[in-house]
């Protein structure tokens, strides 16, 4: 009998954020490190969800007490493998398969653009030349990445990057140069 599974059942399925749905389902291609989590979210996820270091090592013992991943192989200089379990799967298909709710926007752009009042014209236009170039950068790679796309969903990601990276540079587009 699964304890960790039935443990899991008791709990609401929203008690899984999407921190930590996100590195199940990265677990599902394999046992990985945290570094390596960390990697594969940036490579997966960059264009539209940002996992930080610092939030994938703290959701990984959340996890293994849950009894949603297991800790696997010791590896080079004390990394720690997690492995998928059991219950991880199923959590993480209950996860997939529930309401998502609403999405939550959270751009360093904007943030900075609501208080550029606060910066000198020179500050201001370095910022707004300095997120073009970012943006642009961005939307070239999700260019390259809808070429390359493997498959409708991957496609469909990429698209939606291309069109984020389109609207974060009208929006730069439509400040008036000070």
């Amino acid at each position: 009998m699964d304890t960790a599974a039935i443990k899991w059942e008791r709990r609401r399925v929203s008690d899984l954020n999407a921190t930590a749905a996100a590195l199940l389902g990265l677990l599902h291609d394999g046992p990985a490190t945290g570094g390596q989590l960390v990697a594969g979210a940036d490579g997966r996820f960059g264009a539209f969800f940002s996992v930080t270091r610092s939030q994938v090592y703290r959701e990984l013992p959340a996890l293994s007490k849950e009894g949603l991943v297991r800790l696997g192989k010791q590896g080079p200089r004390s990394s720690q493998q997690y492995v998928l379990t059991a219950a991880g799967k199923k959590a993480f298909k209950t996860w997939l398969t529930s309401e998502a709710g609403p999405d939550h926007l959270r751009s360093p752009l904007i943030l900075r653009l609501v208080h550029a009042g606060s910066l000198t014209a020179k500050q201001r236009t370095a910022l707004l030349e300095t997120a073009r170039t970012t943006y642009q950068g961005q939307l070239d790679a999700a260019k390259t990445a809808t070429k390359s796309a493997d498959g409708p969903y991957d496609k469909a990601v990429a698209e939606f990057a291309q069109a984020q990276a389109k609207a974060a540079l009208k929006l730069l587009d439509s400040i008036p140069q000070a």
